[in-house]
């Protein structure tokens, strides 16, 4: 993993946060932006993990390029591709992370941290809304998996 401070423009990076689905209906400039400047992005190789299952999580990881997979082992549990995030979970409930997380192709991420994250929901309580509701999206296709792999059991 590196870490870069700032290899994506203000301006690019602000044009990448309105599309991603966390900040969806947030047309707050002056929040956007200052968020864009707090984050730190990080670059990662193919084949490169991520996070581990069992680790602490401290970011919520914004893909803005390239794909990663989340799995438990060898199980692939989603694949995910530029304006995804992954890692929420652990900022909510301070619990060890559920799943790991590995880089496909060269990857980078925007990240925010527990503080960040708390910040931004205080000040756009939307956020809070769309994570609930990708999160619901996440377990509804979990539970497809599983129904499917009981079945061909």
């Amino acid at each position: 993993m590196t870490i870069d401070s700032s290899p994506l423009s203000l301006t690019d990076r602000l044009m990448f946060l309105r599309d991603v689905p966390i900040f969806r209906g947030i047309n707050n400039y002056d929040f956007l932006r200052d968020l864009a400047v707090e984050m730190v992005e990080l670059h990662f190789q193919p084949g490169e993990t991520i996070f581990e299952r069992g680790d602490i999580g401290q970011l919520l990881y914004i893909l803005s390029q390239g794909q990663v997979k989340i799995h438990i082992g060898e199980v692939e549990l989603a694949r995910l591709e530029a304006g995804a995030y992954f890692g929420e979970m652990s900022l909510f409930d301070s619990d060890p992370r559920s799943a790991s997380v590995t880089a496909m192709t060269p990857s980078s991420c925007l990240c925010l941290s527990q503080p960040q994250m708390q910040e931004a929901i205080i000040n756009n309580p939307a956020i809070a809304l769309n994570v609930i509701q990708n999160l619901c999206q996440r377990i509804r296709r979990l539970n497809q998996l599983v129904s499917v792999g009981a079945y061909a059991g």
